[in-house]
């Protein structure tokens, strides 16, 4: 995970990067593109959502996932929690409209519960708490796949009819924009993904800056559009508080259903992460293709839980990581205990067997003493 970019307490963790989308927001408001700017800041927005697309076909290890098949439970544990339990809450939150939140942010909200996981916090998180990170690699890595399949899918099964403006043009985008160009990644991985490798952290960079030229562009258009005016403070409150029941939510049913399942601590640990969280970097792409003009809106709901569900899951990660050298101390305590308690077992034997040689050798003497007696006495024989 990154460092925050201002020093803050352990338990309020910040992160630089959510520091720089909220910077673009402010930017977008205060500096909108308009004009010919805004077709350019368009243009250049389509552009970096596939580039960010192939980026992540090419830097996906196919032999890799595909070695992740063995632990099937636990990824369908996950991809359920994802593709499954999340969208379920999401569609019980329609009861909310309007009276907690207005269309708009509740498009954003179900929007939210669609997005695959993450892999990076969830390999950080998983790593910080002793869990099973090979697992988390792996699940983050399926999700990751199969979201960009199963996302616009249900985009276009469960937003149709919410004002969304989700059409079959979008799902054409979409094939155009995001899958083609993963694909595209993935079959020209065997030839520059020793270069991708190698230049990871300026290619990390790019990653960043088109994500950050993708929300400008979307929040711009809602600018000029005047959508904002339609979000009153209260109302981003309610939303805030509506996430952090989701994110309860979502992170109980992981924890204790995964309990209940029978996996072990490591992997419980794993599914925790990784099923309870969902992917900033790969939502607002998606966004930005399944929303057009109304990506503003759509995407504050996802910027929102994603800093939620950092700062949360980094005190919980360190709980369980406190909770597993505690147990780790108390093994060792319990083993050194036993030890001792063999060692003086050890040596009260030996003290024992001492004791009973001592008298078993007095009483021999004192046998032998007797017996020289009653030869002296008697006078040797024959």
């Amino acid at each position: 995970m990154r460092r925050p970019l201002i020093p803050l307490p352990s338990w309020l963790p910040v992160d630089g990067y959510i520091l720089a989308l909220v910077g673009t927001v402010g930017l977008a408001a205060l500096l909108p593109a308009r004009g010919p700017a805004a077709t350019v800041a368009d243009g250049a927005s389509t552009g970096a959502v596939a580039l960010l697309f192939f980026l992540y076909g090419a830097r996906l290890s196919t032999r890799e996932a595909m070695d992740g098949l063995r632990h099937w439970r636990l990824h369908l544990t996950v991809l359920a929690c994802t593709f499954v339990a999340f969208p379920l809450l999401g569609l019980a939150a329609r009861g909310l409209v309007p009276y907690v939140l207005p269309p708009a942010l509740y498009t954003g909200l179900l929007f939210l519960c669609l997005v695959p996981s993450t892999v990076q916090s969830s390999i950080a998180f998983t790593s910080i708490a002793r869990g099973n990170v090979a697992a988390a690699i792996c699940a983050g890595s399926f999700s990751s796949i199969v979201g960009i399949v199963i996302t616009p899918l249900l985009a276009a099964l469960v937003l149709d009819g919410d004002g969304s403006g989700f059409s079959s043009d979008s799902l054409v985008s979409i094939v155009c924009q995001l899958l083609l160009p993963f694909l595209a990644g993935q079959l020209l991985r065997r030839w520059i993904g020793g270069f991708l490798t190698r230049n990871k952290k300026v290619l990390g960079y790019v990653d960043r800056g088109s994500i950050l030229l993708v929300v400008y562009s979307a929040f711009s258009t809602g600018m000029v559009q005047g959508i904002w005016h339609q979000i009153s403070p209260l109302r981003l409150l309610c939303l805030v508080g509506v996430e952090a029941v989701l994110l309860a939510a979502m992170l109980t049913c992981t924890s204790y259903g995964s309990k209940k399942l029978g996996f072990s601590r490591g992997d419980r640990i794993a599914i925790t992460f990784a099923g309870s969280k969902k992917s900033l970097a790969a939502g607002l792409p998606m966004a930005s293709v399944l929303f057009g003009a109304q990506a503003g809106l759509a995407v504050l709901p996802l910027m929102l839980f994603h800093q939620m569900q950092l700062m949360v899951c980094a005190v919980l990660s360190k709980r369980y990581a406190a909770q597993a050298d505690a147990d780790a101390d108390a093994d060792r305590d319990a083993g050194t205990d036993a030890g001792s308690d063999a060692d003086a077992s050890d040596v009260d034997a030996g003290v024992r067997m001492k004791a009973d040689a001592g008298g078993e050798g007095g009483a021999a003497g004192g046998e032998g003493a007797r017996s020289a007696a009653a030869v002296a006495v008697s006078g040797p024989r024959g």
